[in-house]
């Protein structure tokens, strides 16, 4: 066998094996392996695809991670329209509903099935030949957007299906794409930390996140996916419960919720059960589907220009209460955003008692004209945050006052700032503000940075208040302080321990994370990463200007000048000098990836505009390892303006101005070494032979 029919055979054991994996973990939450054992299988089949790309699978596990990147969304016709379904939220209009399909049906007898109607974004797929091949948006019901890379991201959906006898060969999937409540409540909350809008309800997540041109951010947004039809040219089942239970069997996510009904009464007994069980599903719902099950008496009952006659759609009801608004309080972020925060007389809404919600900011306040003591509507944004939807003004109290938003900080007494083109007023007593200084180092301690065990939220908050801790780099004093932890309450000898053990542990956390942990401004899970590895040091970091940054992946400008201000001030840099001298990890461990020629050294590219063979992120790391260097902006020390399609008319201009050369992406390509001269090794002439094939780079 050759060495090229070997490497093909491992990608192919490799991607089943993988396959496997994710199904038994993402579906039947079994863990066949440990997950560094996963992670090497992963690591060695993305370096296989880096020394072979010609053997890379089109629904390889690696892509998984995302990486595409995209300006716009190519369209597609559905081979099947994606009709809406009647709705209603009258039970009598189920009934009717019901009378309807008995006349349509001359009176045989017929079942339905009844599913919960998920609240995200509806998804048409194609499978080929067992292969994921196509994710389709609705659009229209006639022609929607193709996001199959972004679709390829989510964990529960298989690119490659199982085998089965009677599985199509050529079919599609209908079925919804969602944001799991924990998921969704875990978004938000790291939006609030960094002040920035909350999103409304994980429908309007999920659809933004489908949106995202970076395939990579849509991965790390953990989307899921339940399928809800299967259609085919043919009629390949008799039934739509059949169907649904081969798609299980498929290995494509279904959610068991669903259940066949002998009749209307039953459907109705279904609605009732989860019209309050729903609000204990992970999954956010907003009604239940009813479909007939038969599928040739679906088209014996035929469609309206709209929608299905045998199929409707029962919404359950917004739940609202009416409630007093007793006070307004101003909660103090990490960033230093004011948050809003109504405080009302406890009312029971959608299973749950509510005391408190969201005003967003002085903005919604205003557009609402609150005043304490009004009787106001609270409702369930996508049945998750309450918050405030109006006033009863019959019911206003004779000369109550409007809510004057605050002039100063509520925790420090510092003037508010209300940054232009910002919603939140903000404190910008970054050094003595109290609640921001608590807020940097439950940061700091979370599990996504530093994930210190033994110290959590509530102990750091703890140590804070006596005075123990005030900065991240206090934390790797408390080890020599163990007499003074000792005399607090709920501090035993082993908690001390345990403490101690977790801050020593936490100086082999990974750069990027203690990155994250910062806290700095905008600088989320993605932009650490992508910071660190583009740096690899603290140090080279701080010595990057706001321009250099902006011009990393997904990083851009307002990151680039938070970050690069961030790291300007004295207090920060002293900051960061305590964290090395108590050992933390400040630098990317492991070797620097070789570079591949110095064939581009002395000249600067700005990027810009979408490329139909490589992506913008590749195209700077070919610049880079080959000596170029990257900036965000033109100027006229600029080298190279590499223009793709859909790149701004300024750019361009400006670069004329400057005559800067504007190239395309085969003029660059052709500025690398060729593949043969790229094989060479830098200390060797090239009459020198070449080394036999083997893996080349060094996977990060």
């Amino acid at each position: 066998m050759s060495d090229s029919s070997a490497v093909q055979q491992r990608v192919l054991v490799l991607t089943e094996q993988l396959h496997h994996l994710n199904h038994q973990y993402y579906q039947l939450d079994i863990s066949e392996i440990p997950d560094q054992e996963f992670d090497q299988l992963l690591a060695e089949l993305q370096q296989l695809e880096t020394d072979y790309p010609d053997l890379a699978l089109p629904n390889s596990p690696t892509r998984r991670v995302g990486g595409t990147i995209t300006k716009q969304f190519p369209t597609a016709l559905h081979r099947y329209p994606m009709l809406s379904l009647g709705n209603t939220y009258s039970e009598d209009d189920l009934r009717e509903f019901d009378e309807r399909v008995q006349k349509g049906l001359e009176g045989a007898p017929y079942t339905y099935v009844c599913e919960l109607k998920i609240d995200g974004v509806a998804m048409s797929l194609r499978y080929e030949h067992g292969q994921l091949t196509q994710g389709v948006t609705r659009g229209d019901g006639t022609r929607g957007d193709v996001v199959t890379a972004n679709v390829r991201t989510i964990r529960t959906l298989p690119l490659a299906l199982r085998p089965g006898p009677d599985r199509p060969e050529d079919f599609e999937v209908r079925g919804e794409v969602f944001m799991p409540l924990p998921v969704f409540a875990e978004l938000n909350a790291e939006r609030e930390q960094n002040g920035e809008a909350l999103l409304a309800n994980p429908r309007n997540a999920t659809s933004g996140t489908l949106k995202l041109q970076n395939s990579a951010q849509v991965a790390a947004r953990k989307l899921r996916f339940y399928a809800y039809s299967l259609l085919t040219p043919g009629r390949h089942f008799t039934t739509h419960s059949a169907a649904l239970e081969a798609l299980s069997r498929y290995g494509l996510p279904v959610s068991d919720t669903w259940r066949r009904c002998a009749n209307i009464n039953e459907v109705l007994d279904f609605v009732h059960y989860w019209a309050k069980q729903r609000f204990d599903f992970p999954v956010a719902t907003d009604g239940i589907v009813i479909k007939v099950d038969d599928l040739r008496q679906q088209d014996q009952l035929g469609y309206t220009a709209k929608s299905p006659r045998w199929a409707i759609a029962y919404k359950y009801p917004a739940e609202a209460a009416r409630t007093r608004l007793n006070d307004v309080i101003y909660n103090v972020g990490r960033t230093g955003a004011v948050t809003p925060v109504a405080v009302l007389t406890p009312v029971a809404l959608a299973g749950t008692v509510v005391k408190r919600a969201t005003l967003h900011n002085a903005n919604q306040i205003e557009l609402l004209d609150l005043r304490l003591g009004d009787l106001v509507y609270v409702e369930k944004g996508g049945e998750i945050i309450p918050k405030i939807t109006g006033v009863d003004l019959s019911a206003r109290p004779a000369g109550a006052i409007p809510i004057q938003y605050p002039t100063a900080c509520p925790a420090c007494g510092t003037a508010l700032v209300r940054p232009e083109g910002e919603a939140h007023f903000r404190c910008p007593n970054e050094r003595g503000c109290p609640p921001q200084l608590k807020a940097r180092l439950e940061h700091y301690v979370s599990r996504k940075a530093l994930n210190i065990d033994g110290l959590g939220a509530e102990t750091v908050g703890r140590f804070f208040d006596l005075g123990l801790v005030v900065t991240p780099a206090d934390i790797y004093q408390l080890p020599a302080r163990r007499a003074e932890l000792v005399t607090l309450e709920r501090m035993g000898q082993k908690s001390i321990d345990n403490l101690i053990a977790g801050i020593e542990a936490s100086k082999q956390v990974p750069f990027p994370r203690v990155l994250f942990g910062l806290g700095i401004r905008y600088v989320g899970e993605t932009v650490a990463q992508k910071l660190a590895a583009h740096y690899r040091t603290i140090d080279a970091l701080m010595a990057a200007s706001a321009e250099e940054m902006a011009a990393v992946p997904e990083v851009g400008g307002v990151i680039a000048v938070a970050a690069a201000q961030w790291f300007q001030q004295p207090e920060n840099r002293e900051l960061i000098e305590r964290l090395r001298q108590a050992g933390v990890q400040l630098v990317v461990t492991g070797e620097a990836p070789v570079p591949a020629s110095d064939r581009l050294a002395g000249l600067t590219f700005v990027i810009s505009g979408v490329f139909e063979q490589h992506s913008r992120d590749e195209l700077q790391q070919l610049i880079i390892s080959n000596g170029g260097k990257i900036t965000g902006s033109i100027s006229k020390k600029l080298s190279y303006l590499v223009a793709g399609e859909n790149m701004g008319p300024a750019k361009r201009e400006k670069a004329l101005g400057f005559k800067v050369p504007i190239i395309s992406e085969t003029d660059l390509m052709a500025l690398l070494p060729s593949p043969e001269e790229a094989s060479l090794p830098n200390d060797l002439p090239e009459s020198a032979p070449l080394a036999g094939p083997g893996r080349q780079g060094t996977l990060f």
